[in-house]
């Protein structure tokens, strides 16, 4: 038995004996390697065992296969890879830098269950032919994507992913230049204003990114109560309730859905309810409680800021039959503020395209947008658009007439 095997066998004796969670407490997991390379060490004093080799890589073997996730732990460790993705056990691809990469890891059919085991070992969502989907977060916050057969035609397909960038105000995102300072001071003045925000985009577009940066712009003594699918946003705010929705049990029991979340928000005392993203009928609730003057802001899957306007129009009206078009567009063009909107671009890059204001106005089944900032290609600038609900800025105490276009943030 190589030096390896032993240790993985006498870390893992030791982290049962010791009921230690390896993943949640990795000091523990350390001393317990180091208990157990001394007590290696003896026996090679002995005789018994061949040496150890390379001590800091067989430390690293173990931390990864008992600690992490084994041979993709380095892949989730790198901070600048932003997804890992699984198609077969012998095809795992990142992407770095905005470009796809095979990776050389190969793994084993029982590797991957075993990977994904212990990926919602901490989750308390399942996963089985009657439930073939998960959509759960790691412990370290990655998000993790599962399909099995038969729905997938072989093998199960994983994707893990990151979040690179952990902006946590607008300002960062102006120094990784995803929006200018002037875009950047209006948004600020906004949400402090109370307004309600939609960030759209495509999927990897920066739309989380930009929805925590935005909400990083909150008083701190605001309550935010926020309704995820999977916790993502980790916002850091003094007076936050976080919640996520939960899939039913294996008797079918016990689901709580988002729609559910955003009407338990409304119990909560909140002063700005935050959706992660609004994909089904929750979109009619998200109107309900912003048209009854609580702030909010959430995520839509969007090619253009005027295609979330319209997404919102219709998504609302998967929440029965009694919901009309009648209700749902003029609600939208009183409730909805301000759209922001980002695109990723083919090297990787994010970045701000539009930001749009709703003036409030409906032209026939159309809602009426105004640009305040447009990328027509040379960047970001100043549209023509007059600025949203200009009473909430006053009474916030910001004299949008005289504010100065283009400087700093917070002047």
């Amino acid at each position: 038995m190589g030096a390896i095997q032993w240790l993985d066998r006498r870390v893992r004796e030791m982290v049962r004996e010791q009921r230690v969670d390896p993943m949640r407490r990795p000091e523990q997991l350390e001393e317990l390697i180091e208990s157990a390379v001394a007590e290696y060490e003896g026996l090679t004093i002995a005789g018994a065992v061949e040496p150890i080799g390379d001590d800091a890589g067989v430390r690293r073997v173990l931390r990864d296969e008992i600690g992490g996730f084994g041979q993709i732990q380095p892949l989730i460790d790198d901070p600048e890879i932003e997804e890992i993705w699984l198609n077969s056990p012998g095809k795992v691809f990142y992407s770095k830098g905005g470009s796809t990469t095979l990776s050389s890891i190969v793994l084993r059919s029982d590797q991957v269950r075993q990977l994904v085991e212990r990926m919602l070992l901490a989750s308390g969502r399942r996963l089985d032919l009657s439930s073939p989907f998960v959509d759960a977060a790691l412990h370290s916050g990655e998000r993790l994507h599962v399909v099995i057969p038969d729905i997938t035609r072989e093998h199960w397909s994983v994707n893990i992913r990151k979040y690179v960038v952990q902006a946590r105000s607008l300002e960062m995102l102006v120094e990784r230049g995803m929006l200018t300072g002037e875009a950047a001071r209006f948004l600020a003045l906004a949400m402090d204003s109370g307004l309600n925000v939609v960030v759209s985009g495509a999927t990897q577009a920066g739309k989380t990114t930009m929805l925590r940066a935005l909400l990083g712009e909150v008083r701190a003594d605001e309550r935010i109560v926020s309704a995820e699918e999977v916790f993502e946003l980790n916002l850091d705010h003094r007076d936050v309730v976080a919640m996520q929705t939960r899939p039913a049990n294996i008797e079918g029991r016990g689901e709580v859905t988002l729609r559910r979340l955003v009407k338990e928000a409304l119990r909560m005392r909140p002063e700005r309810i935050v959706i992660g993203e609004v994909r089904q009928a929750e979109a009619f609730d998200m109107l309900i409680a912003l048209n009854s003057g609580i702030p909010g802001a959430c995520t839509v899957h969007a090619n253009s800021a005027r295609e979330a306007v319209n997404k919102l129009c219709v998504l609302p009206l998967l929440a029965g039959e009694n919901v009309s078009t009648d209700f749902v567009v003029p609600t939208v063009a009183s409730s909805i503020d301000v759209v922001v909107h980002v695109r990723r671009d083919r090297s990787g890059n994010r970045q701000v395209t539009e930001i749009v204001g709703l003036t409030g106005r409906v032209e026939g089944s159309t809602v009426e947008i105004s640009e305040l900032f447009v990328d027509r290609g040379g960047g970001l600038v100043r549209g023509l658009g007059e600025i949203p609900k200009p009473e909430l800025f006053e009474r916030a105490g910001h004299d949008m007439g005289g504010v100065r276009w283009g400087s700093p943030l917070g002047v």
